[in-house]
């Protein structure tokens, strides 16, 4: 029994030794700076309401990723790849059905600047929709992915 212990201990060590760099360089791979000039992410505003997109490219992505003061984050992604999307059209709507925010074709990444509360979110794809919602609690940021089965 003894020596099964420590050949369970053994594989553990071995799987996360084996892991650690590359948990290393995945970290250090978004600390890498980001070139600009590719990068297109501009602060715009409908009806009161702060936004952001933008994550095409992995400059853009970074850029986007490093935005602050934004406390919802949404992404688009479709496939068994979890493949970013850009062409969703948007809406959030309020607990009683208004919309706030209404977008067409954006993504893959949406970061928004809301009141604290419940909120519906439908977004649309080749005429499939996603449904999700979200509470957004001061201090904190609410994280949504909405997700295609099949890109289309």
């Amino acid at each position: 029994m003894k020596s099964f212990s420590i050949l369970a201990f053994s594989t553990a060590l071995a799987v996360v030794l084996l892991a650690w760099p590359a948990q290393r360089l995945q970290a250090s791979q978004y600390q890498e700076p980001v070139d600009m000039s590719g990068v297109q992410l501009q602060s715009q505003e409908q009806n009161g309401v702060s936004y952001v997109t933008g994550g095409i490219g992995i400059d853009e992505s970074r850029a986007i990723q490093q935005v602050q003061g934004y406390n919802l984050h949404l992404t688009f992604s479709t496939g068994p790849e979890n493949k970013y999307v850009p062409d969703v059209d948007l809406t959030i709507q309020g607990p009683q059905g208004q919309t706030v925010l209404q977008l067409n074709q954006v993504g893959p990444m949406v970061y928004v600047k809301l009141p604290p509360g419940k909120y519906n979110l439908v977004a649309s794809r080749n005429g499939e929709q996603q449904l999700g919602a979200v509470t957004l609690v001061p201090g904190e940021t609410g994280k949504v992915n909405l997700h295609w089965k099949q890109d289309n």
